[in-house]
């Protein structure tokens, strides 16, 4: 009759182990959805921490009411909706695109694409910009061979068109010029 009981009792613990197993399993489950759900929703009385990270009066409360409502079987969406509906929109870190919210998710956009303008419209200039190649020619600042083709390119006057017995008469300046370059 003993060894009927022992293995009742035996049975018992290891039902007993198993349900404290699956508790367990469970409380871990629910708070690792409680701590991300927590970094992601900003203290309302900080402002600038998680509830996770603050340690606040109303962290403290969040954070148990977002385990009540776990263990009530709510989806962490319907979780972030209570909080948006009872809080506003923000007390989330990632609040949703709208309308109202546009300008704030486009904006890094806008102002990269600005700086590539600025940084390209630079560029373009440094390459073309004649009369600070004309005044580092004349400052004695030695060009490269880009420089001096644009130069040449902005310089040279247009050939004549019709009057074919008509020379186009060049001044003094460019002649010493053409003739410095090609020397």
């Amino acid at each position: 009759m003993a060894s009927k009981d022992d293995a009742v009792k035996e049975t018992l613990i290891v039902d007993a182990r198993a349900k404290n197993d699956d508790a367990v399993k469970d409380t871990l489950i629910v708070d690792a959805r409680a701590r991300n759900i927590s970094h992601n929703v900003r203290c309302t009385e900080c402002g600038s921490q998680s509830i996770e990270d603050s340690q606040a009066d109303i962290a403290i409360i969040l954070r148990k009411l977002i385990r009540d409502e776990i263990r009530k079987g709510k989806s962490d969406k319907e979780i972030f909706k209570k909080l948006e509906d009872d809080y506003g929109e923000t007390v989330l870190y990632a609040p949703k695109f709208d309308m109202q919210t546009a300008a704030l998710w486009l904006s890094p956009l806008l102002v990269a694409g600005a700086a590539a303008g600025v940084w390209a419209y630079g560029k373009h200039k440094q390459k073309t910009n004649v009369h600070i190649m004309a005044l580092n020619l004349i400052r004695g600042v030695p060009l490269t061979p880009r420089e001096r083709e644009t130069l040449l390119d902005v310089l040279t006057p247009p050939a004549s068109q019709g009057f074919k017995s008509q020379e186009v008469k060049t001044s003094l300046w460019w002649r010493r010029l053409r003739g410095q370059w090609s020397g």
